[in-house]
This record gives structure tokens, sequence and C-alpha cells, in this order.
């Protein structure tokens, strides 16, 4: 399996910080023909703890365009059960999921989840034309991408069809947000600081997105109603949780306020958890915590 790697320096030396799977990164530095590890934090642990396996997979969409994505399986896997599942896009959306520990996937996994991170179009890897295809199709292409990936898990027999979930960040909370005014589909559905209403959050993020769409929203408002969740709020029936700093300033915490109010007011079951000082994602390692708590809470709770 491939090793995830990172090149730095030491002293003037080449050294690397590599991880897998099962292994935290650490530093490595050249030796001969090979890598010799000359951290290894982490290791003694994980050495005692009962990690399931994880496989890169491919997959082709509805409209017949190569995907992959990262699966990781619960401790004890069986071939041929099916197991609550959950799909997981990362944020970016100019990024990819890394073949690595993630505490993320590994703490879903740990609930008895089959996890799928999905490399839906817009991530990095895949050439400028797969990048540059979520350029104002976020809500068409990037969302069927992601669907597709619970088609797929599905389809390969791990994913109960009852017992779905999804849950990201960013981008990819914009994905969650999105998702549950598309479809019934999920049981439950957990939205990280996603995007919900695009023409103020053009003007407002800390950052140009004009990488996204370059239109004004002034003279084209329809256009960015299209994809924003808070214009089909009714179509809402799956119970979404809302997690969101309360100082962010790259997706402004009032887009989690905005549709939480709106699904509170027509009676939806939604959950929002803001975290005081917080910017984009908790960097207070107990804010941290309480997100993989609320997490597992929200998911025994609907997704069963």
């Amino acid at each position: 399996m491939p090793i995830s790697a990172e090149y730095t320096s030491t002293n003037g030396q080449l050294a690397l910080t590599v991880g897998d799977p099962t292994h935290a990164r650490n530093v490595a530095v050249p030796e001969g023909d090979h890598l010799r590890k000359i951290t290894h934090e982490g290791d003694e642990q994980l050495a005692a703890t009962d990690l399931g396996p994880v496989r890169l997979v491919q997959w082709k969409s509805k409209e017949g365009i190569a995907l992959e994505g990262i699966a990781t399986f619960p401790a004890g896997y069986i071939e041929g059960r099916k197991y609550p599942f959950l799909v997981l896009p990362h944020g970016g959306p100019e990024a990819n999921d890394e073949l690595g520990l993630d505490p993320l996937a590994r703490g879903i996994a740990g609930l008895g989840y089959v996890v799928l991170q999905a490399e839906y179009r817009g991530s990095t890897g895949y050439g400028a034309d797969f990048l540059a295809a979520i350029y104002q199709h976020f809500g068409d292409r990037a969302y069927e991408d992601v669907d597709s990936a619970t088609d797929y898990a599905v389809a390969q027999g791990w994913a109960d069809p009852a017992r779905l979930a999804i849950f990201g960040w960013s981008a990819g909370g914009f994905m969650t947000s999105w998702t549950v005014t598309q479809t019934n589909r999920y049981k439950a559905a957990i939205e990280g600081a996603g995007i919900t209403d695009w023409a103020p959050f053009l003007w407002t993020s800390d950052i140009q997105q004009i990488d996204y769409d370059a239109r004004w929203t002034d003279e084209n408002p329809e256009a960015f109603r299209k994809f924003s969740a808070v214009a089909f709020a009714d179509k809402v029936t799956t119970p979404l949780m809302i997690l969101h700093g309360e100082a962010d300033q790259r997706v402004p915490t009032f887009q989690g306020v905005e549709f939480f109010q709106i699904l509170a007011a027509r009676g939806k079951t939604v959950r929002m958890v803001t975290y005081p000082g917080s910017p984009h994602f908790p960097a207070l390692w107990e804010q941290r915590l309480n997100i993989m708590q609320e997490t597992t809470d929200w998911l025994q709770k609907y997704n069963k």
C-alpha cells in the first residue's frame, strides 16, 4: 500500500514525514535504498489498537465519470455483511483525501461504520479538467459524484441502504447541506462550516471565490439561489446537525445560523453547535473532541 509522504529538512539533511493507514506520520531519512524512521510517535498505541482495513477503490458515476476514493472499514469487518455507512466528502474543494491515518474516518469506522471518502470533481490530483469541472457546478456535478460513492458502496454490499449517513466540512459541508435538499436517502447528516447561501458568501468570505463563480450576484441572483440549500429548506427530511466555529471568516458563521433558523422554523429535525473563538475548523483539542462526541451521538440517535 502506498505511503503518504512530505518532504522536510533537518539541519540540511533531506528528511520526510511518512505515514500510512495504520501508522501516524513520523520523520524518516534516506538510508541506502530505503527510508529509516527516526521518530515513532503513536506506534506503540496503534500497535495495540484493532483497526479495520483501508482500500483504494474506483467506480464510475451514472454519467460515466471515472472516480476513486478511500474506503475505511470497521475492525472485525466481515465480507458480505452490510454495515451502517457514511460518505465523507473532503473540503477545499481544491484538495484531496490522503491514503494515511485519517482520524475522522477511523473514528467513525470505530463506531462500526464503513466510511468512503470520495474524490469528486473539483479534487486535486486528477488533472486540470477534472479540477475545473466544479466551476459553477458545485450542486450538480460535485453532488452527483459524492452521491455516486454511496451508490457504489451499496452495490458492493458494504452499505446497508437503510442506514446511510453523510458528513462533510467546509466544501464538504456544502455538499452535506445541499444533499439533504436533493434526496431523502440519508438517515442522518452532519454539516461542518458549510456554504448554504452562495450570494452573500461570495462577498463575506475572507478569500476570493472567483475560482468557483465569477458572476455578479446582483445581476444574476437565480444562478446563486440555484445551489443554495437555504432556498430549498422545505425539501429537507433528513435530521441535520450543523457544526460551526463562532469566529469563522472563511465560511462566516451566519451561513450555518441562517440554515438552522429556517429549518427550525419549518419544524425540521435540526441541531446547531457553535464553538466559541473557533476559526474555520476548531483549533482547541477539547472542541475537536466535542465534534467527535456530537457526531457519535447524532449517528447513534438517527442512523439506526
